[in-house]
Formats: C-alpha cells, structure tokens, sequence
C-alpha cells in the first residue's frame, strides 16, 4: 500500500524526482503565485485545471534570437481571436500578459529560445462546467530553441501523406492545447519514416502539417495557399505572404493532391522551419528535388524580419 506522506515530506520526494528535459526549460510564470520561477521541478499545473482534463484552453509559441522575439503582438493577437471564439476572458489585460511574456524571456537569461503562453479555464474541478473555475489561469515558459540542421533547407524534406483527416473547421482554426490530432500526424511521420506528413480535409484538398502550413507554387510562378478552412492561419504565414506580396502573386484556393505532384515547389512555413522545401512526397520527386528560389526567398525575408523588427527585451 503507498505511504501517506505529509505536505513536506510530499513535497522533499517531488523536488528529488528526475525531472526529464529539465535542461531544456530557462524560466517559468506561474498566474497563481504571480512569480517567476527557473527550477523546473517546481514547474507544474493543478491536475484540476481544466486545460489539462477537458483541453479547455489555448496556447501560442513564439521564437526569440539575438534577444528579439519574433511576431509578438501576432501571436498574442491571435490568441485573443481565440480565447474570444471558447467564450474564455484572460486573466489580464493582453498588454500586462506581453510584458509578461518578455519578463520571462530576461529571466530565462538566454539570447535564444521558444516562449510558449498558456490561457486555461483554471482550477477548480473535474467536470466539463466552466462555472467550477473561479478564474482562468495563465502559464508562460521559457525554453530552449530547436536547431534544426542547415541540411534540411540545403537539401530540402521529405512528406508523405497522413493517413489522419484534417480537423474539422472550428477546431482547426482554434490553436487550442487539444493537439491529439497533431500528436498522432507527428509519430505518423516517425513511423513512415519521412520527415513531415501532410493532412488533406474530407473533399480531398490540402490544409496543413501537424504543425506547419504549406503553400504550392504552380507552374505559372504562382503561389497557391490553402483556403485554410481546415487548417490553423499561422503567423509564419500570413507574415511570409506579406512580405513577399510585392514580388510575387500568390492567390487561396482548394489544393489538390495531384497539384502537388505538378508543382514547382512545395514549401512548409512555420516558426522553427521559417520556410522550407519539400522535394520529396510520398517518395516521389517534386520538380528538380532541389529547394527552390521561392522557398529560399521566403527564408530571407522572414531572417531578415526578425532582423529589423524583432521585440527586443
């Protein structure tokens, strides 16, 4: 039978327990003590918060480099649009939640690294009623940023088709923190041996990575973006086609499979991969199977963003 231990005891055993990827993590907010924290033993939520037993909540992870944090104000933007669509107020003013975000980032004390926000319902029980929760919660992390290898945008990726259906429309277009569908697309391309999958909604178009958009550029020189009906409108995105808007014309519509064999370049946009070709679906060649000019294009444009306008803290 497990020892019943007392509050102190319980807690001596919890901070001596192996904390895996506790190398990984710089500094931590925790809304309930409204401190900041960077042991990551001590970095944990109430089993009772709704965000953890239901998936009520939503989250957002923006990079930094160089001490500047890339698309703040986006993401937080964003993440306001869908606390608005779950009926979810913050827990303060979006304004105090920035400041929030860039003082865990100075506490982390590194140059580089991911910020991720979240917004739960709260504490407060285990039923699906959000009148059990007296106020929502609110957890921001610093952690360490994934450097992925110069090869994979020298060389380009590999994708293959998911064998999982996009998200349905309300769901997809929510970042919220029930990513089960994006999970499994992830070990799907484990699996598969590939390094990306690609999920396609229920007419049989194009919509997304398990976390990545992706745009096709057409033999006309165009860029073809999902009507992102069935997929998350990424900031990484929506910023590339900005900034490229000047030089190239790019149009949303349905995609379909065989476009993507057809195409000039298919490319995955996201906020560790900026963007990134894909020369290879479904072990087919796409085009020459070497990263193409559009792709490398977006890339620079989007280094060089983060350059020029990158919050720096």
């Amino acid at each position: 039978m497990a020892h019943v231990a007392g509050t102190r005891e319980y807690l001596d055993k919890l901070i001596s327990l192996p904390r895996p990827g506790e190398e990984n993590v710089f500094a931590f907010y925790d809304h309930r003590l409204e401190m900041f924290c960077k042991d990551p033993r001590m970095m944990l939520i109430p089993l009772d918060d709704h965000m953890i037993h239901r998936g009520d909540g939503g989250f957002e992870t923006v990079k930094y480099l160089g001490r500047k944090v890339y698309q703040l104000e986006a993401h937080l933007e964003r993440m306001e649009k869908n606390c608005k669509a779950i009926f979810m107020p913050p827990l303060l003013p979006w304004s105090e939640i920035k400041e929030l975000v860039l003082e865990t980032a100075r506490v982390g004390g590194r140059d580089e690294g991911y910020l991720s926000i979240f917004v739960g319902r709260g504490p407060g029980g285990f039923s699906i009623d959000y009148r059990e929760c007296p106020r929502p919660s609110l957890y921001i992390v610093s952690r360490k940023f994934n450097h992925l290898p110069e090869s994979m945008w020298e060389k380009g990726v590999r994708a293959c088709k998911s064998g999982h259906p996009a998200k349905p429309s309300f769901m997809a277009r929510i970042k919220s923190v029930n990513y089960l569908p994006n999970v499994l697309m992830k070990k799907e391309s484990v699996d598969k041996g590939c390094d990306f999958v690609l999920c396609f909604d229920q007419h049989g178009f194009l919509a997304e990575g398990c976390i990545e958009n992706v745009v096709v550029v057409d033999q006309d020189g165009r860029i073809l973006v999902p009507e992102l009906k069935n997929a998350l409108p990424g900031t990484t995105l929506m910023r590339a086609l900005e900034l490229i808007k000047d030089e190239m014309t790019f149009v949303f519509r349905p995609i379909s499979e065989e476009e993507i064999y057809e195409a000039r370049e298919v490319i995955l946009l996201g906020t560790t991969l900026d963007a990134m070709s894909i020369v290879r679906y479904n072990g087919k060649p796409i085009h020459d199977v070497r990263p193409g000019p559009v792709s490398r294009r977006m890339r620079e444009l989007l280094v060089r963003d983060l350059e020029e306008n990158g919050e720096k803290f």
